[in-house]
């Protein structure tokens, strides 16, 4: 292949970007901060002298600084990793657009913008027959309407027998958790509404309001996907993300999405975890999807799937559904995947040519105190060591050579560990096994000793799959 990829991203995943590049024979150029000139994906490269390939930039958050470097560089291609600009289609639409072009590694800005808006996307959905939380797929101003909108909700609630029915009042240009109110007695909706509305109006200057069932007792799925430009189409199965923070960051993560194994389903699992891996499939087609990206499901008890979003761009947890999945063989590398097709190639297999098998599990390693609300915790480690197993892989930036002070300018992630085997159980105690062989030590700046998650990590393999 020909291009030369800039790497508009940090950490590990800039990592493995690097090394994608590598197997396809790519060159590439990484930028980093200040903060990151200690992070491995600086230290493998260079930073001065006629070969450097590597850019300090005051922000990753800066696009003029990011396209600067790109122009410098000579480069044709730009990946955003995850995070800072994957899923923004302005930053898509501006690369692709301005003088010295550059490919977009994701999916199409149009595709990017269409799919980036929630409510368009559940709207597409419905029009597709695709099961999404019941409640409005367009903002609602007019108050009586909304009102009758809530009391339909909570009725058809207790007509299906759910204990404690209840619905979130949402500000319809909020995001990230902002503007979010729970009702549980339609007497109490009005009030809500009205306060909803107000801050939706002086925050995002749009009091438009979304009404949707509040779904507390479901699992949290993924379906991987990875199309290219010529309409093909393949998937790599499903992945379950239940375990999270109370941030609603994932922590631990599974494939396949449920086993019979790991909990007595009111449903079969098998059926549902096919019928997502179709709606996936068939919103993909509808909107000529041509790249990596996530869809993601909630599925309740009873085993009634809803789709929540769709992320338009490469995930953490990617390799989950990779190392569950064989091509010829071997795990596909889905970050290597996605640049293939970015730069124009076919997929060039079928999706009879994918089998799967046994089971994985990723743990998100950080520094953080989860006694404490999930806080961060921020020093300097010293010691850093995984044990080296053949059915594990560690992706990390952190250096196993030499100190390292976490930069608190972002989030204390340290590692991620993917684990693999025949089975489920087997992923499990494999998972534990690797939880107890890991070496963190460090200290803060007041000489306390390192606080990580790797406890609640291991504590949490038994709710794997499970309601």
């Amino acid at each position: 292949m020909e291009g030369k990829v800039l790497i508009a991203n940090r950490g590990e995943i800039a990592i493995r970007i690097m090394e994608a590049c590598q197997d396809l024979d790519l060159e590439y150029v990484v930028v980093y901060t200040e903060a990151d000139k200690d992070s491995e994906h600086v230290q493998r490269n260079i930073t001065e002298g006629p070969d450097q390939n590597a850019w300090r930039i005051t922000s990753y958050t800066e696009p003029n600084d990011l396209f600067a470097v790109a122009t410098h560089t000579k480069c044709t291609a730009i990946h955003p990793g995850y995070g800072f600009f994957s899923e923004d289609f302005r930053f898509a639409r501006r690369a692709a657009t301005r003088d010295h072009a550059l490919i977009f590694i994701g999916p199409n800005w149009e595709v990017i913008k269409n799919l980036g808006d929630k409510i368009n996307t559940k709207k597409v959905a419905n029009e597709l027959n695709i099961p999404t939380i019941p409640g409005t797929d367009s903002p609602i101003y007019n108050e009586m309407e909304a009102e009758e909108i809530a009391l339909h909700l909570l009725e058809s609630q207790k007509l299906q027998n759910i204990q404690n029915p209840s619905i979130l009042v949402k500000a319809a240009a909020g995001g990230g958790g902002m503007g979010i109110e729970e009702v549980t007695e339609i007497a109490e909706f009005r009030r809500i509404y009205r306060q909803v509305q107000s801050y939706a109006k002086r925050q995002f200057g749009d009091g438009g309001v979304l009404i949707e069932q509040c779904l507390t007792d479901y699992n949290h799925l993924e379906v991987q996907l990875l199309c290219s430009q010529h309409g093909e189409r393949i998937h790599f199965g499903s992945r379950n993300c239940t375990i999270q923070s109370t941030g609603r960051q994932k922590r631990v993560e599974a494939a396949p999405g449920f086993h019979a194994s790991c909990f007595e389903y009111d449903f079969d699992e098998k059926k549902v975890l096919d019928q997502i891996v179709e709606y996936s499939l068939k919103l993909a087609a509808h909107v000529r999807y041509d790249n990596v990206g996530t869809w993601e499901w909630i599925v309740s008890r009873s085993g009634q799937p809803y789709l929540l979003e769709v992320n338009t761009r490469i995930q953490v947890e990617n390799d989950v559904s990779a190392r569950i999945s064989y091509l010829n063989g071997e795990h596909p590398n889905l970050i290597r995947e996605q640049i293939r097709v970015a730069l124009g190639e076919k997929i060039g297999y079928k999706q009879n040519q994918i089998e799967f098998k046994g089971a994985s599990i990723e743990l998100r390693i950080v520094a953080e105190d989860t006694k404490r609300g999930f806080a961060p915790w921020i020093g300097t480690i010293n010691n850093f060591k995984f044990p080296d197993y053949d059915w594990s892989v560690v992706y990390t930036h952190v250096p196993s050579d030499r100190p390292y002070m976490i930069p608190s300018e972002y989030d204390p992630n340290l590692a991620l560990a993917l684990v693999w085997g025949e089975n489920i159980d087997e992923a499990k105690q494999r998972a534990a096994k690797f939880i107890n062989k890991v070496r963190i030590k460090g200290k803060d700046s007041h000489g306390n000793k390192i606080i990580t998650n790797l406890d609640y990590l291991k504590n949490n393999l038994d709710r794997l799959l499970t309601f």
